[in-house]
């Protein structure tokens, strides 16, 4: 019989408690889901200085590109983070040279920023898991 993959305690058809149900499931009832957001809040607030300078800095080059491009205040702010998320519509685009090197800076930082973002996290999911499995051995 082939493993299951997706989750490896899920007993198969026939053998142990069928419900019909995976284990997951049950997690998001058991206090998972709220240590984990309570655990990314606190996290958040604990580095927000970080990220939210790198958001700043993010913004003023935004500022910086719209003026010598010519955009109203709304698009280099608009234009900025689709940048730093290298998301890049393409709806908006420097055309100068000056831009376009700070539009690599603001990529860089974005990526910077959301690396912290994702690193905050897979911190929570951790920490929120490490508890969920002390509880459950406690039982």
């Amino acid at each position: 019989m082939r493993p299951n993959v997706i989750a490896p305690n899920f007993p198969r058809m026939g053998q142990g408690n069928w419900n019909g149900k995976p284990e997951v499931t049950g997690l998001l009832f058991t206090g998972l889901t709220t240590t984990f957001l309570k655990e990314f809040a606190f996290d958040l607030w604990v580095t927000s200085p970080l990220w939210l300078t790198l958001a700043a800095v993010v913004t003023v080059l935004g500022q910086v590109v719209g003026k010598k491009e010519g955009w109203s205040r709304f698009d280099g702010f608009y234009w900025s983070f689709i940048t730093a998320t290298t998301v890049g519509y393409g709806d908006l685009r420097p055309t100068k040279r000056a831009p376009r090197i700070l539009a690599i800076v603001i990529a860089l930082v974005g990526l910077m920023l959301t690396g912290i973002l994702v690193a905050v996290a897979v911190h929570a999911a951790t920490v929120a898991l490490a508890a969920h499995d002390a509880a459950m051995k406690v039982k």
